[in-house]
């Protein structure tokens, strides 16, 4: 009897990238949030998202979230507005007009989010969820959380992407961070002294026309894999822009 045939797994990643209204998740804004799902052996970008994401305002959670209001006084006082730092959206180029005319409510946002990692998943199986790839990444997971948790949609987070529960209880999503790969890559080369996402991909040869823009760092964050993957393999792989292609050996002694 001959034995049943076994499917290949498809692998998938998303590149993830915020802007945002400060360095602190747990009181500053998430303004832009872009993803790209990318096959992990075709290196094939397969499906992007990038939007806004309106002003929103400061919430409660966990046992302060269920505080009983006990006076009419109480419950009349205005949320809070999350911080928007002047110098972080300069920095980003955002402006709070722009966020009001263009960005998309939170929990709209955060639902997206979820059938977008949903719809990256190509093979059944655990081993199979999109994991996370971003140029400092960590920062990044930390706003994802916040709109996570502020949209009330943690357990399907943690449902739908890579990762496991923490020693605290808390889900801490797989990830790859591109900071890593690039000091792979480049950390003999004398000439690298900072691993910024723009640095990277100009010594890597790949273009970056709009820095701070989210859907232009995730687009450059995933090239970036995509030259490090070829180097790994071992091959001339494919290299974005026309960038020259590496000689690789084929053999090493041992």
């Amino acid at each position: 009897m001959a034995a049943p045939a076994v499917e290949k797994k498809i692998y998938t990643a998303i590149g993830l990238d915020f802007e945002t209204g400060g360095l602190d998740p747990v009181r500053c804004a998430c303004t832009q949030i872009a993803l790209e799902a990318i096959r992990l052996d075709t290196l094939e970008v397969f499906d992007r998202y990038n939007c806004y994401i309106a002003p929103y305002c400061k919430q409660e959670l966990g046992a302060a979230r269920r505080k009983v209001l006990r006076t009419k006084h109480e419950q009349a006082q205005p949320s809070e507005r999350m911080d928007y730092e002047p110098r972080a959206l300069e920095y980003s180029g955002i402006t709070m007009e722009r966020l009001e005319a263009q960005g998309i409510d939170l929990k709209e946002v955060a639902e997206n989010v979820i059938r977008f990692a949903q719809g990256a998943t190509l093979s059944k199986g655990v081993q199979c969820k999109p994991v996370l790839i971003g140029q400092n990444i960590a920062f990044d997971i930390g706003f994802l959380t916040q709109l996570m948790s502020y949209a009330g949609l943690t357990k399907e987070y943690e449902k739908t992407f890579a990762g496991k529960t923490d020693f605290y209880g808390n889900f801490q999503p797989l990830y790859l961070d591109t900071i890593l790969l690039a000091r792979l890559a480049l950390g003999a080369d004398p000439e690298i002294m900072s691993y910024k996402l723009e640095l990277v991909a100009e010594r890597l040869g790949i273009e970056l026309d709009d820095a701070h823009d989210a859907g232009a760092d995730v687009t450059a964050t995933l090239d970036i894999v995509r030259v490090c993957a070829a180097r790994m393999r071992n091959s001339e792989g494919p290299t974005p822009n026309g960038a020259q292609k590496e000689k690789t050996r084929n053999h090493f002694l041992i």
